[in-house]
């Protein structure tokens, strides 16, 4: 690759066996708006964020489609379909599969000249998305809209050999690839992990672990008690803060799931155990609602704080909180919430401190394994960004 001049409407990356200006045009140029209906008897297809447009069976989400599906439209191979009321948000896929998809989306047919796997990467780029953003009509952002003739209207730069669409589309594909790749393999981690902790706690109405190890067996049962008898509760001592009135500095400031913004003071200087109050990750638990803290920090009110006398009783009931179904423990319909007294009953199974010692190993260097795992996924994140960063014309340095 090669660094190419400011000011033209090509971009800072460019493969070397390419050269000219991107050609300036409309999107209506380059895509064909297909509104084909009455293809009942085709799947019906939903856009999921981990596996692109699929068959709505194949996926966990609610099927709201309609009985009547003569006016959903049909997708082919190689079509670019976009969430109408989202394409702002860069809410479209490169289609694989033949089928139907509601009226809620747009279907785009690439002209012959163009790829669209390139076009896919694209319209995600910053700049595509604000003027996506900019041509979608609606009051609110909830009910914001860009029709097809909108879309047909805005104008980008591209190169217009295929031969560069696709040498573009091939990078980017072979890095998604691999961050599918490595994603897999954190997920079988976290799995793993999920299954070792499911042996080596007590199950349910237990006081012994189907797993213990060598010199812990025949010895006493695990000891149940409410969390609020082994732990101190600091939650008197949290203090929120509007985003107005924070002060921007290097002390993490804590929320429900974590770390939410930095500011420039700290209200705890230990080592902590924080538990989601509050919010609907208590009941999705697409993160972990029980997660240490260390050093300065400063907790709002929707994180509980507790304080354990030893550190490995800690790092087993984060473990154990994590793993478990709080459902029982919670109140509110549409906010779900963790209050303090229901906090307080949740049973922890504990073994002597010894036990809980070569757990809380066990699982420490599981956690560094994951951990790891998870910052390869997050480095091969950054670099598809940069590289889309690089490899797409800034609509700022050029004349479209």
């Amino acid at each position: 690759m090669r660094m190419s001049k400011k000011k033209e409407p090509v971009p800072k990356l460019r493969f070397s066996e390419f050269t000219g200006k991107w050609k300036n045009d409309k999107l209506g140029n380059i895509f064909i708006n297909r509104q084909e209906t009455g293809f009942s008897d085709l799947p019906l297809m939903s856009l999921t964020d981990e596996y692109g447009l699929v068959p709505q069976q194949e996926t966990n989400k609610k099927d709201n489609s309609s009985a009547n599906k003569s006016k959903y439209l049909r997708v082919c191979e190689g079509d670019i379909v976009y969430n109408t009321m989202r394409m702002w948000q860069g809410r479209c896929v490169y289609c694989k599969n033949e089928g139907i998809v509601s009226p809620a989306y747009t279907v785009c047919i690439p002209k012959d000249t163009c790829d669209g796997v390139f076009f896919n990467y694209y319209f995600k780029t910053y700049g595509l998305i604000q003027k996506f953003h900019a041509n979608s009509q609606g009051l609110v952002s909830d009910t914001l809209n860009l029709k097809f003739d909108k879309f047909a209207s805005i104008a980008i730069v591209y190169p217009t050999k295929k031969d560069e669409q696709r040498k573009i589309a091939d990078c980017l594909s072979t890095i998604d690839e691999l961050i599918d790749a490595e994603s897999r393999k954190l997920k079988a981690l976290e799995k793993y992990k999920k299954g070792l902790m499911q042996k080596l706690f007590p199950a349910e109405g237990k006081t012994l672990p189907e797993w213990r190890f060598p010199e812990f067996r025949g010895k006493n049962g695990w000891r149940i008690k409410p969390l609020g008898k082994i732990c101190t509760n600091y939650d008197s001592k949290r203090v929120p803060i509007t985003e107005k009135n924070r002060v921007r500095g290097k002390i993490p400031y804590i929320g429900a799931s974590g770390v939410i913004d930095y500011i420039n003071d700290f209200i705890f200087d230990e080592d902590l155990l924080c538990v989601s109050e509050d919010g609907a990750n208590l009941v999705a638990r697409t993160y972990p609602i029980a997660f240490s803290i260390y050093g300065k920090t400063w907790v709002n009110n929707h994180a509980h704080v507790l304080k354990f006398a030893c550190k490995y009783t800690q790092n087993i009931v984060e473990s154990y909180l994590n793993m478990i179904n709080l459902q029982d423990f919670l109140t509110g319909m549409a906010q779900p919430k963790l209050n303090r007294a229901k906090l307080d009953i949740i049973p922890i199974p504990l073994p002597e401190e010894k036990e809980q010692q070569k757990i809380s190993d066990c699982l420490s260097e599981i956690d560094t394994i994951i951990t790891e795992q998870s910052n390869k996924v997050k480095q091969l994140k950054a670099h598809k960004k940069g590289l889309m960063q690089g490899l797409f014309p800034s609509f700022e340095e050029a004349d479209v």
